[in-house]
C-alpha cells in the first residue's frame, strides 16, 4: 500500500501518487499494479505537468508508463496503444532498441532509458 502523506495530485479523471521510492521499471510497474493502478502515463500536457510536479517535489527522474514496442524506436503505452502525445527531450529517443523504457527528466521532457535503472515510482489511478 502506498503511504501517501500529501503526495497525491488529481489531474482530469486521474489521481497520481508516489511512494517516493526508486525501483527498476518492472518493480515500479508491479507496485503500481498491486496498489490497483499503473505507472503514470501522460496523455496530454496537463497530465505531463502534474507528473512533473511530483518529479520536481522529489527532484528525481521517474519512469513513465511507456515502453518501446517490437519496432525499434517506436514507443507505445504499456497497454499497447500508440502514443498520441509525446514530450521527448531534444535528440531523443536515441536508444535504438537498447533503451526500452521512458523516464521523465526534472524539466518534464522524456528520455528513453534502460529498464534496469532505479527511477522514482509514480502511479496513476
Amino acid at each position: 500500500v502506498l503511504a501517501l502523506n500529501g503526495k497525491i495530485r488529481e489531474v482530469g479523471d486521474k489521481i497520481l501518487a508516489s511512494n517516493g521510492k526508486e525501483a527498476d521499471f518492472a518493480s515500479a510497474l508491479e507496485s503500481c499494479e498491486e496498489a490497483g493502478g499503473t505507472l503514470a502515463t501522460p496523455m496530454n500536457e496537463e497530465e505531463n505537468n502534474a507528473i512533473l510536479g511530483i518529479v520536481k517535489q522529489y527532484n528525481r527522474y521517474a519512469y513513465l508508463g511507456i515502453k518501446e514496442g517490437e519496432t525499434s524506436g517506436q514507443f507505445k503505452y504499456i497497454n499497447g496503444a500508440p502514443l498520441n502525445y509525446t514530450k521527448w527531450h531534444q535528440y531523443e529517443p536515441n536508444g535504438k532498441g537498447t533503451e526500452k523504457c521512458v523516464e521523465m527528466y526534472t524539466d518534464g521532457s522524456w528520455n528513453d532509458k534502460k529498464c534496469s535503472l532505479y527511477r522514482l515510482t509514480i502511479c496513476e489511478f
